[in-house]
């Protein structure tokens, strides 16, 4: 049992870190993919473009960290106070609790002297009450052991170098070579980010990593037409 429990809590934590990598990852690549392209199109200098996809890197990331801090933390507290919540219901009103117990298992299907029974084993273990509760209830995953402060380093590093694959070409070539090469590094790197999240999450990996290939597309498409709008001005 302990194997399996260790098991699960790797696998929980090692998803948790993907899922982390990629969404600073993806976010960089995207945000920064339309801002280069559209600075490239409403300019023939790779040296302004350098300037506007350096800067917005380093802002890129440490504005995703913050968001992953602040997030992660709000999901935390209200976890946190619906716990409290739920065990001062417990405390309080055993029967009424006790009643949305089995109301859950008969909805799993429990009926009879079995659903008596796995009412009677749920409710003698106030922990595993709780946890039925948190999970079966209220659909709260576990908190406990999410840190803010891990997922902003995390997702902020991620950000940060994905960030860079748009602007990479700009430092080796001209302007319209490196908006080329520029879609095709980003779009590559996210269609691989899409196929990697396929592996961990349900899901055809071809899709997924059209689906992020895409994503990626758009945001280069809206950034050049931007640019070309503002080419005039």
């Amino acid at each position: 049992m302990k194997t399996l429990a260790h098991h699960h809590e790797n696998s929980s934590d090692h998803g948790s870190l993907i899922e982390e990598i990629i969404l600073g990852g993806q976010d960089g690549v995207v945000n920064v993919l339309g801002l280069v392209l559209g600075v490239a199109a409403a300019t023939t200098d790779a040296r302004i473009v350098l300037i506007a996809g350096i800067t917005v890197t380093f802002a890129e990331s440490i504005s995703m960290a913050a968001v992953a801090y602040t997030s992660q933390k709000a999901a935390k507290q209200y976890f946190e106070s619906e716990k409290q919540r739920e065990i001062m219901e417990i405390e309080q009103f055993p029967d009424i609790e006790k009643k949305e117990i089995r109301e859950i298992f008969e909805k799993k299907g429990f009926t009879g002297k079995d659903l008596d029974k796995v009412v009677e084993i749920i409710t003698s273990d106030k922990k595993v009450w709780l946890n039925v509760m948190m999970s079966d209830e209220l659909h709260l995953g576990s908190y406990e052991e999410k840190d803010p402060k891990r997922a902003a380093v995390i997702v902020g590093i991620a950000a940060f170098f994905g960030s860079f694959f748009p602007i990479v070409p700009f430092f080796f070539t001209d302007t319209q070579t490196g908006m080329i090469l520029s879609l095709i590094f980003s779009v590559g790197i996210l269609f691989v980010a899409g196929v990697v999240k396929a592996k961990y999450t349900i899901g055809n990996w071809f899709k997924n990593g059209l689906e992020m290939a895409a994503i990626g597309a758009i945001a280069a498409i809206a950034g050049y037409i931007i640019g070309i709008l503002l080419q005039g001005i």
